[in-house]
């Protein structure tokens, strides 16, 4: 056997290692932030019998779901985020899924608003350890063309674990009851923490970085710097910003509309709600990422024209879906804003990833995920809830069609952001 023969072979193996270690990385990855977004969703799924026994109003719902849980998911997620640039993110995961289980088990032994209040704060504390130092994790594991696409997978556990909250929500809602419902879920999450730390191994940092070697970890003031300089990051965190106040809005109430306003039974949450929405926010989050992959091969600028068109389908089709009435032709309709909505995730995500030196990128991260959390999760929520408590006197439940109605111009506002960051990608790429 020739010495080339053997040096090929070896570097096959090499290549193959590394492909299964990437793929067993990317595959617990997603389950722990599956996890974290069944946790989010299960709240919103099973509102309407929390509400009927502890009778509180939307705007305390919108406080639950929005910025109740991310105001502390936003006050952990920076400390956390550097905590992660300089320690073992793999760990750093690990403990963080044990803390967020243990506060969503919390949340089926409340017995009033405040103490699920108080349990939402410990879920939303707990899940700033997961997002942030994964991406950090995953950026160290692929190249940078490579990234929008990785993320993208990444990202799919968002409308994952939306379809199997809305699924098992639903269904334990008829036959376990809510509390019960909590309590799975949070032991499912303590199970599959010491798991992940089993099976992934910490990469090195910098390691598919072309050009920039594995550097120092930047103090949180330079990296806020970074998206004050860099006119790609500053226009980035204002579009996925109200991107995110838009996504979140439509994510929390939209079951609550399909039941309430429209007639939509428990059961039919289930069966027709949960797929569509883990299969179209699927759909968006991969599809965004996957566009960008290939078309940002041609030009940086697709980081913000493309989920700009997304934005630009989702604001006719989202108002008709909200005019029509039966849930039936509602949720044919709600197909493709619920696909759109998402479509800027994973590029947002990798655009700050591939513009960030690798020890300050899951500090990065978390500052962008300020804006999708305070801006978005914490205002998008609350705001819908507001409306809708305000206009109830005069329109009944059909309140929540206006309320969600208003949240329109706000997609003006993040299409027109995303595509004016088009004008600043190709220079902030080649610095």
């Amino acid at each position: 056997m020739s010495e080339a023969t053997v040096v090929d072979r070896g570097t096959a193996a090499s290549g193959s290692s590394l492909a299964l270690r990437r793929n067993l990385a990317l595959a617990m990855l997603f389950l722990v932030g599956t996890i974290n977004f069944v946790d989010r969703q299960l709240l919103s799924v099973l509102v309407e019998p929390i509400r009927a026994e502890m009778q509180f109003s939307d705007t305390q719902f919108g406080l639950l779901t929005g910025l109740a849980f991310a105001l502390f998911y936003a006050a952990m997620g920076v400390p956390v985020a550097m905590i992660a640039d300089r320690w073992n993110r793999v760990k750093l995961i690990g403990i963080a899924c044990v803390v967020w289980s243990g506060f969503t088990a919390a949340c089926g032994m409340v017995s009033n608003f405040w103490q699920l209040a108080l349990m939402r704060f410990g879920v939303g504390a707990g899940e700033a350890g997961g997002t942030a130092p994964s991406l950090s994790v995953i950026a160290d594991l692929y190249p940078s063309a490579q990234r929008p696409l990785a993320i993208g997978l990444f990202t799919l556990n968002g409308p994952f674990g939306v379809f199997v909250g809305a699924a098992f929500g639903a269904w334990a809602a008829a036959n376990i009851g809510w509390r019960n419902a909590f309590l799975v879920i949070g032991v499912v999450g303590v199970i599959v923490a010491p798991l992940l730390i089993w099976l992934v191994r910490e990469p090195a940092r910098g390691a598919m970085d072309a050009h920039k070697p594995a550097d120092e970890a930047l103090p949180f003031a330079q990296s806020l710097a970074m998206f004050v300089r860099r006119p790609s990051l500053r226009m980035v965190m204002i579009g996925s910003g109200l991107a995110a106040f838009v996504s979140y809005g439509m994510l929390n109430w939209i079951p609550a509309f399909l039941m309430r306003t429209q007639g939509m039974p428990l059961d039919a949450m289930a069966t027709w709600f949960a797929p569509a929405a883990g299969i179209t926010f699927g759909i968006g989050i991969l599809g965004g990422g996957w566009l960008v992959s290939h078309a940002a091969k041609r030009s940086p600028r697709a980081y913000g024209s493309i989920p700009a068109l997304a934005t630009a389908v989702l604001i006719p089709t989202f108002a008709a879906a909200l005019l029509v009435d039966t849930w039936q032709v509602s949720l044919a309709l709600m197909l493709i804003p619920m696909a759109a909505c998402t479509a800027y995730v994973a590029p947002a995500l990798a655009l700050v990833q591939n513009l960030t030196p690798p020890r300050s990128r899951a500090t990065a991260a978390a500052v962008l995920m300020l804006m999708f959390n305070i801006v978005g999760l914490g205002l998008g929520p609350l705001f819908i809830g507001v409306v809708s408590d305000a206009l109830k006197p005069g329109h009944g439940d059909e309140s929540l069609r206006w309320a969600l109605m208003t949240i329109l111009p706000f997609a003006i506002a993040a299409g027109l952001a995303q595509f004016a960051m088009t004008r600043h990608l190709e220079k902030d790429f080649a610095e």
